[in-house]
């Protein structure tokens, strides 16, 4: 499908990343050359002339296209930047496993080149909505692109949740803890605890308890319209609620937690010819003998 090359092209790079700075250096030669505007933030020193530096913060409200050179914390990160905006995001992986930054860095500048000229496909990514009442009064919001993680500190026991699916109670949880997970979020802390794999395109939520007490409370998939209600019961303990594992809140008895299908999306850049199942053989060492 061809789409509007980009009139304003901003990257944000992991911290701390060497490589992320020599690909932005390589991306700002390139960008010069193909005179597009571009705006670097202001973590990367030693840019060519012409090249723009910005806070995060500014590249992502002004720039029509963003390029991630990091790993899939940055992606997380600048998913909140965007904030259901639209705009679509490149990720390059400077990371480990890299579900979301899809490109290595030999990729980069080839795909550029097609950006540039309209030539690329965008994954629209589900986001859940979050919000905390407490004696009925909202004393938090926010929305996530992978989870909403309700779990325990390191020392407390194990703590009790209620979990309702709109007016349907579903059953009091008793575990370390509970992930509700979209398709995206569904291969990373979600994986981790015995969670299932959504495709991506599937506009679906998981709860997956962590280490329950009970062993036939297993995962549970649910359609996208699914409003999910939690409350906390356990008392004298430390529980936090954290989102995509950046941000997050303490939790009291009594609170209750309402997650909802976000009406913002996350958009990707993906590559035209992208096999998921390879990329799960790759990343999870699958087929492996």
């Amino acid at each position: 499908m061809s789409h509007q090359p980009p009139a304003r092209l901003g990257i944000i790079t992991k911290p701390n990343e060497p490589r992320a700075d020599e690909m932005a250096a390589r991306v700002a030669e390139w960008a010069a050359q193909h005179e597009i505007n571009l705006f670097v933030n202001d973590r990367v020193s030693n840019l060519p002339p012409g090249t723009f530096s910005a806070t995060a913060r500014e590249i992502a409200d002004n720039c029509d296209l963003l390029v991630v050179l990091g790993g899939d914390g940055t992606m997380i990160a600048t998913a909140r930047l965007v904030r259901g905006s639209g705009t679509p995001v490149l990720g390059v992986n400077m990371g480990t496993l890299g579900y979301l930054t899809e490109f290595t860095a030999e990729d980069a500048l080839p795909v550029l080149e097609d950006v540039v000229r309209g030539n690329y496909e965008i994954d629209s990514r589900m986001m859940l909505d979050w919000c905390i009442l407490r004696d009925g009064d909202q004393i938090g919001q926010s929305t996530a692109l992978n989870d909403i993680v309700v779990n325990k500190s390191a020392l407390a026991r194990i703590i009790d949740i209620d979990c309702w699916i709109g007016k349907q109670y579903v059953t009091t949880y008793r575990a370390d803890g509970l992930i509700v997970a979209t398709s995206t979020g569904s291969t990373a802390y979600n994986l981790s605890a015995g969670g299932p794999i959504i495709y991506p395109s599937t506009e679906a939520i998981s709860i997956c308890p962590i280490c329950p007490h009970t062993l036939t409370n297993r995962p549970l998939v649910l359609p996208n319209t699914a409003e999910v209600r939690l409350e906390v019961h356990t008392r004298d303990q430390e529980v936090m609620l954290t989102a995509d594992g950046q941000t997050g809140m303490p939790l009291m008895p009594g609170d209750m937690i309402l997650i909802n299908k976000s009406a913002k999306t996350f958009n990707t850049i993906h590559a035209q010819d992208r096999d998921y199942f390879e990329i799960l053989r790759n990343k999870l060492k699958w087929s492996g003998r």
